[in-house]
């Protein structure tokens, strides 16, 4: 019964006329910075952040889901008609989708992705709105060990998941802690790293850290290698699947759907993890395996599902852990922050207009995305004709804006200029920014609950192995860490990220 209060709870909170109508705007935002290869979520929830102070926490965190998982389905539009991906997750969808829009099928192409984004995204926040709240009440027996232990685990499976080197991505881990410590001490009060510098005193902006490091390096990054886009498919008709077409494709989007959902809630990208998988296991099992490659429609329908999937589940940690999964939910536990709320279980109880409201408004986002996706393809087509060098200095201006408007104070701006450098070299480096995002954000927590633990222990650093939760949660990140640095595994690893 409190179930189904509570959804009743958040659908009054998704369907409030303000909540609905920057839902709205986060999905046709969400949709655009998809469509438009270079920008993405981040870079964009990054620029918005500094405008979710004027608004009320449901609100904020509505328009910034909306933009994430909008992405998700606008990505998927690149990548089938111009075989450039506006997203990660979208990689595996050109594969087949451009093939598609070259033998003229662009329109089915794009209506399997919709359609299999909206029903995977409907199943995956029903399993976000049905385990959710569980979770959370089981984390609130955690202590301040076991969150210690758990954020080890959150950072340990984010570096194990992550593509390229897996002493860089140690590296920028290590890197985003120590990032985190700049500031005041929390226990005695004394300033840390400041270098006199007073602006430091509540530590480095993560608006601006946050702009620099995904906006302003990707901006560099994108008019350096800007690719010429060719649209080969100017106008698109026959959005309807064919009865056939619909039977082929229910078995793809239903594995897509529960590969999504589960591989989702990792940390460390999930969602674009699941969009292989799915693709690599409907390669295998499909009858029409021979076609793959060469335009089947379930190598669209199954990773566009799973990644949709994917994106919808990994709010579960954010939501119940306060663990980010992915940089985007780093943002929005960023964008919780400023709100003046603790990330965590505690959400669940003491924001039930907010947790509720974010998991209906999933369902809403997902009706308005299938509507703002077919019809409008027309527009998102002329989108993908403006050079990027056009929009690269209104981003910056709106970048600078944004980062000036958090304290009133041009340090921010110095702040997301030095971090935009220091992205574009990571990225010439071949080191993940991703990594370092969720030290920053996972830091100030990890030391607060290893101190906490430590003064309620009275200083034994055996708490963490003598209570039962802590144990299970360092031996699985200690597990964890043994089998990635396993030759044998590390070599299959390095080969499917290659692959």
């Amino acid at each position: 019964m409190d179930f189904f209060s509570n959804l009743e709870l958040g659908f009054q909170t998704a369907l409030n006329p303000w909540n609905l109508l920057y839902c709205f705007v986060g999905c046709l935002l969400g949709t655009a910075v998809g469509v438009l290869p270079g920008l993405g979520p981040v870079a964009t929830i990054a620029m918005l952040l500094p405008l979710t102070f004027s608004l009320s926490p449901d609100t904020a965190m509505i328009m910034l889901a909306g933009i994430y998982y909008g992405a998700q389905y606008g990505s998927s539009t690149t990548a089938i008609l111009i075989n450039l991906p506006g997203e990660a997750g979208s990689i595996v969808t050109a594969i087949d989708g451009y093939e598609m829009a070259k033998q003229g099928r662009a329109g089915q192409a794009l209506a399997v992705a919709a359609l299999g984004s909206f029903f995977a995204g409907t199943v995956a926040t029903l399993i976000l709105a049905l385990f959710a709240p569980v979770l959370a009440g089981f984390a609130l027996k955690f202590g301040p060990a076991e969150y210690f232990s758990l954020m080890v685990l959150g950072l340990v499976a984010s570096v194990t998941l992550a593509s390229g080197s897996l002493l860089k991505a140690f590296a920028m881990i290590v890197l985003g802690l120590l990032l985190g410590l700049v500031g005041t001490d929390v226990e005695s009060g004394t300033l840390r790293y400041t270098f006199g510098i007073p602006s430091l005193a509540d530590g480095l902006d993560f608006v601006a850290l946050s702009m620099g490091v995904f906006g302003i390096n990707e901006i560099i990054f994108n008019i350096e290698h800007e690719q010429k886009r060719n649209v080969i498919v100017r106008k698109v008709s026959k959005l309807m699947l064919t009865a056939a077409e619909l039977k082929g494709v229910i078995a793809p989007v239903l594995r897509g759907t529960g590969i999504g959902t589960v591989l989702g809630i990792l940390p460390g990208g999930g969602a674009v993890l699941a969009s292989f998988a799915a693709y690599a296991v409907e390669s295998r099992v499909s009858k029409n395996r021979s076609q793959f490659g060469k335009g089947a429609i379930q190598g669209v329908a199954a990773p566009e599902s799973a990644n949709n999937a994917g994106a919808q589940t990994s709010f579960i940690p954010m939501l119940t852990l306060g663990i980010p999964s992915n940089p985007v939910m780093a943002m929005m536990i960023g964008a919780l922050v400023i709100q003046g709320i603790t990330p965590g279980p505690n959400v669940a109880t003491e924001q039930p207009a907010l947790f509720w409201g974010l998991i209906a408004s999933m369902w809403v986002g997902n009706l308005m995305l299938v509507l703002l996706n077919l019809p409008l393809i027309g527009i998102w087509v002329r989108m993908l004709m403006v050079p990027y060098h056009y929009l690269a200095p209104a981003i910056v201006a709106i970048c600078c804006i944004g980062a000036y408007s958090v304290y009133n104070d041009s340090f921010s701006i110095y702040t997301m200029a030095l971090f935009g450098l220091v992205g574009y070299i990571l990225i010439k480096l071949d080191f993940e920014p991703a990594p370092l995002l969720l030290g920053f954000v996972l830091g100030p927590m990890l030391e607060e609950n290893l101190r906490r633990a430590m003064v309620l222990s009275r200083g034994d650093p055996t708490v963490f192995l003598t209570r039962p939760g802590s144990l299970m949660l360092i031996v699985l990140a200690a597990i964890l860490l043994v089998l990635v640095l396993l030759p044998s595994i590390r070599s299959k690893r390095e080969e499917a990220f290659q692959e």
